[in-house]
């Protein structure tokens, strides 16, 4: 029914554009509260975010794993709602709560590929980097995004995401469209860190489980001659913002190997999840495509 699904993609319309100028400080609340009754329903996803936790971090006990998940559920609650900030507020309603600290220059134009990992913060960092760029006049952001199954709200997303000057490329679109955007010096943002299947993708650790990745970064960076630097968004020390960090370009990044260079951008990713459990994205089935002969992690 045409009507019934207008009337959802109104009022998602309307929640979103509500909490994009209430105070701060309410969305963070709000998002807190959603996320822990979230945590407290059973649901399919809440029994992912334990598969793995259970995981990567077997040394924990029940009650641990049971903190952790809900601490992730309280961040992932507020970023969601943060998002209606994120997607409709002002260059300077994002950058009131998202911080931008960067080791390279970034008006250089320089081809430079950015490694921006599934934390809770991630949009926040991609979009902050976009409104600064429009503001110095900085080359434009590119990223990657995975296709939604309501076209309302796919096609409002990219136009939110690109309002202030970025443009966003399909995940299933050819490789040149990035080598493009490289080689013109903007800035390409991916997030390697997903499961898409074997298309493209190699079995290399994470957190000591063969995980299915994709090898892109490797192969776009040897096709472009880019650098590779981590981009990551995280709280805060009081946790009433974030800080979005460019480190520094990664050391012979790419090899001649793509596997090891693959296996070497999750090892980094490991390390910042290790240090910042609660933000990592744990809803994701991350795992869910095995090796030939192993059974799913999430039956």
């Amino acid at each position: 029914m045409a009507w019934l699904s207008n009337l959802f993609n109104f009022l998602g319309l309307s929640l979103l554009r509500l909490f994009a100028f209430l105070p701060y400080t309410i969305t963070v609340y709000v998002g807190y509260s959603l996320g822990w009754l979230a945590a407290h329903i059973p649901n399919s996803r809440a029994r992912v975010v334990k598969t793995n936790l259970r995981l990567c971090f077997p040394h924990l006990k029940e009650s641990e794993i049971d903190t952790l998940a809900l601490e992730h559920w309280k961040l992932f609650g507020r970023s969601v709602i943060e998002r209606s900030r994120v997607w409709l507020g002002t260059s300077d309603q994002i950058l009131s709560f998202v911080e931008l600290d960067s080791r390279v220059p970034l008006g250089d134009r320089k081809p430079r590929i950015l490694v921006n990992p599934h934390f809770v913060g991630l949009e926040g960092g991609f979009m902050a980097l976009s409104a600064l760029a429009m503001k110095n006049g900085w080359p434009r952001g590119a990223g990657l995004y995975q296709k939604m199954k309501n076209p309302f709200f796919n096609q409002k997303m990219v136009e939110w995401r690109d309002r202030f000057g970025a443009k966003s490329i399909e995940r299933q679109s050819k490789l040149r469209d990035l080598i493009r955007e490289t080689r013109d010096g903007n800035f390409v943002v991916i997030a390697p860190d997903i499961d898409l299947g074997p298309r493209d993708s190699i079995f290399v650790p994470f957190f000591n489980i063969p995980t299915s990745t994709v090898t892109s970064v490797s192969r776009l960076a040897k096709l472009s001659g880019a650098e590779v630097c981590l981009m990551t968004t995280l709280l805060n020390q009081d946790k009433t913002g974030y800080i979005c960090t460019i480190d520094e370009p990664l050391d012979n990044f790419p090899s001649e190997d793509p596997e090891a260079d693959t296996a070497r951008l999750n090892q980094c990713i490991e390390k910042l999840v290790r240090q910042r459990p609660a933000e990592y994205y744990w809803v994701h089935k991350r795992f869910k495509h095995r090796p030939p002969g192993e059974p799913s992690f999430y039956q």
